[in-house]
């Protein structure tokens, strides 16, 4: 049989100028730093600041699950 593994889950919130995908991107690019054996992801809300009629931040908040030793 496979091994039984347990994951902790943290939230991230991610930002960017470009898009949703870069704010995710970013958000998991920092957290993988610091973090070992970062596994999966989910989104949990996206936001974004308009400034002068036009989107200028896309932030995302997301959970993202990894290993425990």
């Amino acid at each position: 049989m496979g091994e039984d593994h347990v994951y902790k889950k943290i939230e991230l919130v991610g930002s960017s100028t470009d898009s949703v995908d870069s704010a995710i991107k970013n958000a998991i690019a920092r957290a993988s730093q610091s973090v070992r054996q970062l596994d999966w992801f989910e989104v949990d809300q996206i936001r974004g600041h308009i400034q002068d009629g036009k989107v200028a931040r896309f932030q995302v908040v997301l959970k993202a699950g990894f290993r425990l030793d």
